[in-house]
């Protein structure tokens, strides 16, 4: 993937002061605190007010490499968020994001850029219904994050983000600019890509997740519990045929690249739980149309067979029917 050139200008200059980050989620609460340790003010939003009083209470105690320490951040609700937001940063489940964009409309007049980072297709095409194309940045963040507790967020090793514009303007790749600015002084491996190139890695990573998070859903395996030889050639085979279905609508993902991310995620992140494992476990629905549903969705439409996709699918989607 090739870097977008921003040699000629000065994101840090224009760095946004006043961050609001929807989804108090391991990921949404990883980013926040990460963001508030710069004294970046940050505000973090949920419909989950038990959490968002915990959090106003004691603090984000995170844990990384660097140790373990606790980081204020404010909380609101989404209707108490005004016109100083200039970022909005979007970590809710994909079934969500619609309903999270409508709950921040009010701040499309005021020019607040909306980032998603998001598992799955369709994010920025959601926040499309309520924001201006052009105050829409997408892309994906490759690292791992676990809950441990209400106020507690743990993580190690590297922390990859690429992102660019939804739709390239002038305004759109300033703010994609000042971004990555943001993001790489919290700590973040930041990339900042054509859109081209955004859609690339938003792919690749669907790919990682089709083929991870569905079989730990499935087997209620970690990582590490994934890394044999079935577990791997299951990986693989969705890989593959998610490769496929990009390639066929204009993606040029790079498929030895995913498998080599996989197979670091297996051997690296062991103890790590996927996110739709964590889902299964605690009840909640997952992330599986937004991501394997999606894939196969555009698979049917370009004429490609994705039967073990579909089959892994099928199975989360039976873990998550009730039993009778």
């Amino acid at each position: 993937m090739t870097k977008k050139k921003t040699a000629d200008r000065n994101p840090a200059a224009a760095l946004p002061q006043h961050i609001a980050v929807i989804g108090a989620g391991a990921m949404g609460t990883l980013f926040a605190a990460r963001i508030a340790e710069q004294g970046i003010g940050v505000t973090l939003v949920d419909i989950d007010r038990r959490r968002l009083d915990a959090i106003a209470g004691h603090g984000i105690a995170l844990t990384d490499d660097a140790g373990t320490r606790t980081v204020a951040v404010g909380t609101a609700s989404a209707d108490q968020l005004g016109p100083g937001v200039q970022l909005a940063i979007v970590f809710t489940k994909s079934m969500h994001t619609r309903a999270a964009a409508a709950s921040i409309a009010h701040l499309a007049a005021c020019g607040t850029t909306v980032l998603t980072l998001q598992n799955g297709l369709g994010n920025a095409e959601s926040i499309a219904t309520a924001f201006p194309p052009t105050q829409i940045l997408k892309g994906m963040a490759a690292l791992p994050a676990d809950l441990a507790g209400v106020t507690e967020v743990r993580t190690h090793g590297s922390a990859h983000v690429v992102l660019g514009p939804f739709q390239a303007s002038p305004v759109s790749d300033d703010a994609a600019a000042s971004a990555v600015a943001l993001l790489s002084g919290a700590g973040f491996d930041a990339e900042l890509a054509t859109t081209a190139d955004v859609d690339v890695a938003v792919w690749e990573k669907v790919a990682f997740n089709a083929a991870l998070n569905t079989i730990a859903a499935v087997t209620g395996r970690t990582n590490g519990g994934m890394d044999n030889e079935p577990g791997r050639a299951i990986a693989a085979a969705i890989v593959d045929e998610v490769a496929a279905t990009a390639m066929a609508t204009g993606i040029a993902v790079d498929a030895p690249r995913i498998h080599v991310t996989v197979i670091d995620a297996l051997v690296q992140h062991r103890h790590h739980e996927p996110s739709m494992l964590q889902d299964v476990a605690a009840g909640r629905p997952t992330e599986i149309e937004a991501i394997a549903g999606a894939v196969i969705e555009r698979a049917e439409a370009v004429g490609v067979d994705v039967p073990v996709t579909r089959t892994l699918a099928n199975l989360v989607r039976l873990v998550e029917t009730p039993r009778t």
